[in-house]
């Protein structure tokens, strides 16, 4: 056998325990306790000792002296790997930058930083929170309206004509404080209770160029100075349960709370007494609101709620449902049912400066119950870069007089309709947006259908909105009865005795409306907004009617306006707005108003105006 051969079957005997080592215990009997197994290093004899933290790869530097890490007597040790997970207590999120030795100075009047009255740490216990709002809005309005002469009086002595002197200017100041008290987790959860209290303190100060005017006892005079007020906001939000990991849920609200039937407020928006039932499912896909509201009596001057007076007969129902992402991503659809039922026929009701509202003093002057019920349909969102707004209602019902007919117990059947479009598209820092509306209107007006469009609230955030002249001034009736030709921020043509305290009418003219805006944000802080709009009656026959005038042409005009917005803080804690809004007279506003020749209120190039400056701070 060669050695090489020799040398591997040693080996091999060794590793396979056959050839015993020299040292090596002998083999155990088995009456001998076991032996314990050990391990002998064997070193030369001129080896130093066997050292861990000398020994290294060859080539590699030696290893770094290494640092014993500080021990915080105060850590958490790190749980054991055989030992069961620990739940150790940590200070809650609103405290836990105080641990972490990141501080703010607390201000109260600081709404930025870390403040307790603005809800970012709790006012007591562990999970109730306040949040204060305070928001001051200064509002200053030159305007030129149609102004009615009253039969016994004029400022312009000589001068016993319908139309009067047409200058006029508002100005006013509303200071609302909101108090929230909220129990919850509410970074992720909805809350558990929310307690709200918003009272709201007016003052306003209008003048006219006409006596009767803002009085019905002309000797009041044409200066008018109130204050007054309002509660917008007392309710109870009570979180009923969650249905869902995802914190779907289902809460309920009772009180004088806002509401809006639709995206832009067309049907109804308002800040009523009642209950409402609403909740989401499916990570908020779906949403759903079921509501009862009986309105609240307004402030004749001011437009608030007025809790002394009894609450009106007027109540309506709503029941809606949402679903995102319909049909598309990034779009919401909205159908929504609405009833309002009114009972104010028998009443006789004169508002704060003793104007007779209800009944309205049109046609024969009677009083109507009435139920009329609501269809829509709403979308909000984009498709791709394109935005779109719409909204569409169906009113059916019936009402048990018209005015018109001259005859008791002439009720109507209540058939019309209502449609509006906003799509917009962004180029950069430039949104152009185009506005369509159409309301129907009553082609016959002493017949049995009642088909011309009427909301029951309305507060149209649309076609420039508030800018807008037609939108935002109340334009008298002269000449056709004790109503309104447009309500004061409102879109609609519908010959009510006030948008606020009175009642609803089916017999009106309806509208048309046509126009296209931008939206420029010029710089952070400062947007321009135009808006130019096209305006017709949908039909003339109610007015040919009432104003015993034949051949009144659908044309109103050109609605044309701009807006400044500037935001110096980049945010809406103040906000400033100058805007603009002109009236150029069609054809038909010219039948309603240019009765005059020269010295008429529309003739000579002459048009309607309104200037509006408008301060808002926010807390």
């Amino acid at each position: 056998m060669t050695p090489a051969r020799r040398f591997r079957g040693a080996a091999a005997a060794l590793l396979l325990g056959a050839v015993p080592l020299a040292g090596a215990p002998t083999p155990a009997r088995a009456e001998d306790p076991p032996a314990q197994p050990s391990l002998q290093v064997v070193q030369a004899p001129d080896a130093a000792p066997a050292d861990d933290t000398t020994r290294r790869r060859p080539g590699e530097p030696p290893e770094s002296e290494r640092v014993e890490p500080v021990t915080d007597p105060n850590a958490v040790p790190p749980p054991q790997p055989i030992a069961p997970r620990e739940f150790i207590p940590l200070p809650d999120r609103w405290r836990i930058t105080d641990m972490l030795g990141i501080t703010h100075a607390e201000h109260v009047y600081d709404p930025y930083n870390p403040n307790v009255l603005k809800g970012d740490r709790p006012i007591f216990g562990d999970d109730w929170f306040l949040n204060l709002e305070a928001i001051s809005d200064s509002l200053y309005e030159p305007r030129r309206v149609p102004t009615p002469t009253t039969f016994a009086t004029t400022t312009q002595p000589g001068s016993l004509n319908t139309f009067g002197h047409y200058t006029q200017s508002v100005f006013n100041q509303n200071v609302l404080t909101t108090f929230s008290l909220i129990k919850g987790d509410t970074a992720f959860t909805p809350p558990e209770i929310e307690v709200r209290f918003s009272p709201v303190f007016n003052y306003n100060s209008a003048h006219v160029g006409e006596r009767g005017v803002l009085f019905a006892d002309p000797s009041k005079g044409d200066n008018r100075d109130v204050t007054f007020a309002g509660l917008q906001e007392a309710f109870v939000d009570y979180h009923i349960r969650n249905v869902s990991e995802r914190y779907d849920f289902d809460s309920v609200r009772v009180g004088i709370q806002p509401f809006s039937t639709d995206f832009r407020g067309f049907l109804f928006q308002d800040d009523q007494l009642g209950a409402r039932l609403f909740g989401n499912r499916d990570n908020n896909h779906w949403q759903y609101n079921l509501a009862y509201f009986r309105r609240i009596e307004k402030d004749t001057n001011s437009g608030l709620n007025d809790i002394t007076m009894p609450l009106r007969k007027d109540d309506v129902f709503v029941a809606n449902i949402y679903r995102q992402d319909l049909p598309v991503t990034g779009f919401t659809s909205q159908v929504t049912y609405v009833r309002n039922s009114n009972r104010e026929a028998d009443e006789q009701y004169y508002d704060q400066n003793g104007f007779l509202i209800r009944p309205a003093q049109i046609g024969d002057g009677r009083g109507a119950n009435y139920d009329v019920n609501y269809l829509g349909y709403n979308g909000d969102g984009h498709f791709g870069r394109f935005n779109l707004t719409v909204s569409s209602y169906f009113a059916f019902g019936n009402t048990q007089h018209n005015p018109f007919a001259g005859t008791p117990n002439s009720g109507q059947t209540i058939r019309a309709y209502f449609a509006a479009a906003e799509p917009s598209v962004d180029f950069n820092w430039v949104r152009v947006r185009l506005s369509g509306l159409y309301a129907s209107g009553d082609s016959n007006p002493t017949g049995k259908t009642a088909s011309g469009f009427d909301a029951i609230q309305e507060n149209p955030q649309f076609a420039g909105a508030d800018t807008s002249y037609f939108i935002r001034q109340g334009i008298p009736l002269i000449g056709g009865g004790g109503v309104d030709l447009t309500g004061r921020n409102g879109v609609l043509p519908d010959l009510r005795s006030s948008g606020d305290q009175g009642q609803s009418n089916f017999v009106n003219p309806g509208l048309f409306l046509a126009g296209i805006g931008t939206d420029a944000d010029l710089t952070p802080e400062l947007r321009f907004s135009t808006n130019f709009n096209y305006l017709a009656f949908a039909e003339t026959q109610s007015l040919e009617l009432l104003r015993a005038q034949g051949n009144i042409h659908n044309s109103i005009g050109y609605d044309l306006s701009g807006a400044f917005t500037y935001r110096p803080l980049f945010s809406n804690n103040i906000v400033l707005r100058l805007s603009a809004g002109i009236l150029l007279p069609g054809q038909g506003l010219k039948d309603l108003y240019d009765t005059q020749g020269s010295s008429s209120l529309l003739s000579g190039g002459k048009f309607l105006y309104s200037i509006l400056g408008n301060l808002i701070l926010t807390y």
